[in-house]
């Protein structure tokens, strides 16, 4: 009796199997596994970076580490990258570290992309025949670009004419002295067209990072940017920090609107009352704030601005004490070097010898 109960029992489990769980089994075995993710498929990049002597390691790695992540998400990498130095020789970073390059840039025939990573050193090199093979690479289609003082070497070559472009903000006065012609923006990134320039630190993990969006799509920039724990995918339109400007756009819009204008009028300073005007304030409320919020007043706070001008001016270009002090603002030489002694303990003149060299 127990074995034909068995054998009934048996027959049942394999009547339900073959009825429902098989095809059930079958189906589910036919659907793609969650956790196995196909990387979608991309166009490789070849991507040269120009490495100049005492280049900054930050912006460098953001480039390099970006392109690498990327090359994770994807099924044919999406990036190949190759360093270059001007002449081919080694390079040696800001920070000591020495950096192995494949050859001069002259060896380059063609990429999709060049970036410099420069110092502000760089502002006066001037190699025409690297000159000449950055012309010869925009040619032939390569988006050029900076990510960092680099900036300057393409505006030297007459690269960036026609585009719009930044630099980081402790240059920009020196930048937009140098060339006064371009359209040089405080944002901490700029991408127009076949150009690409940023304002350096980690400013340049944002511009690859819009770079890496416009070749492998949104979710695959973010996703990167979570990787680097970057709290957002920053646009072009944001603004470099320069002196807490967020901060100060929070707690008083006017006087943010009011350093702006200051620091947009360097050569040709406004008087304080035009200053109020220009922002719809009584020189009374801008004095207040400026006090409140700078603990200074507007003619100080002005005149350090100009100051900082003439400071980056001397110490980054080999322009005439006469000429600093004008382009600065100051219609008097001896005000000017009376001016910079009070703020910086040495005159203009002595701004210029290295401290080794001063006598104590």
């Amino acid at each position: 009796m127990s074995g034909s109960i068995a054998g009934i029992v048996e027959t049942l489990r394999s009547w339900l199997y073959c009825a429902f769980l098989s095809p059930v089994t079958e189906v589910l075995s036919s659907l793609p596994r969650s956790r196995e993710r196909t990387p979608p498929p991309v166009k490789t990049r070849d991507v040269v970076l120009l490495l100049f002597e005492r280049f900054p390691l930050i912006p460098f790695s953001c480039l390099v580490d970006c392109m690498r992540t990327a090359n994770r998400f994807t099924a044919d990498h999406a990036y190949r990258w190759h360093l270059v130095s001007p002449d081919g020789q080694n390079v040696c970073s800001s920070s000591g570290v020495q950096v192995t390059v494949e050859g001069p840039l002259e060896d380059v025939a063609a990429c999709d992309r060049i970036l410099l990573v420069a110092t502000n050193e760089n502002q006066y090199f001037a190699d025409e025949q690297t000159f000449r093979n950055l012309w010869t690479l925009d040619r032939r289609g390569a988006l050029l670009g900076s990510a960092s003082s680099g900036s300057f070497v393409l505006a030297r070559a007459g690269l960036l004419d026609g585009y719009r472009c930044t630099i980081h903000w402790e240059n920009l006065p020196v930048f937009r002295e140098l060339y006064p012609h371009l359209e040089i923006t405080s944002n901490i990134y700029e991408i127009d067209r076949s150009r690409g320039t940023c304002s350096g630190g980690t400013a340049a993990l944002d511009m690859m990072l819009k770079l890496v969006e416009q070749d492998c799509g949104h979710e695959m920039a973010r996703r990167i940017s979570q990787i680097y724990q970057h709290d957002r995918l920053r646009t072009p339109d944001d603004r470099q920090r320069m002196e807490n400007r967020y901060d100060l756009i929070r707690l008083s819009p006017k006087l943010a609107e009011a350093i702006d204008l200051m620091q947009n009028n360097i050569e040709d300073p406004l008087t304080p009352q035009e200053v109020a005007s220009h922002v719809d304030v009584s020189l009374r409320q801008l004095e207040r704030l400026f006090r409140k919020y700078r603990d200074t007043t507007p003619q100080k706070y002005y005149l350090k601005l100009r100051l900082e001008n003439a400071r980056q001016l001397l110490l980054y270009t080999s322009w005439s004490g006469l000429d600093v002090a004008i382009a600065s603002g100051f219609s008097s030489h001896s005000h000017f070097i009376k001016s910079y002694r009070d703020v910086y303990g040495r005159t203009p003149r002595e701004e210029r010898v290295p401290d080794t060299d001063r006598s104590e």
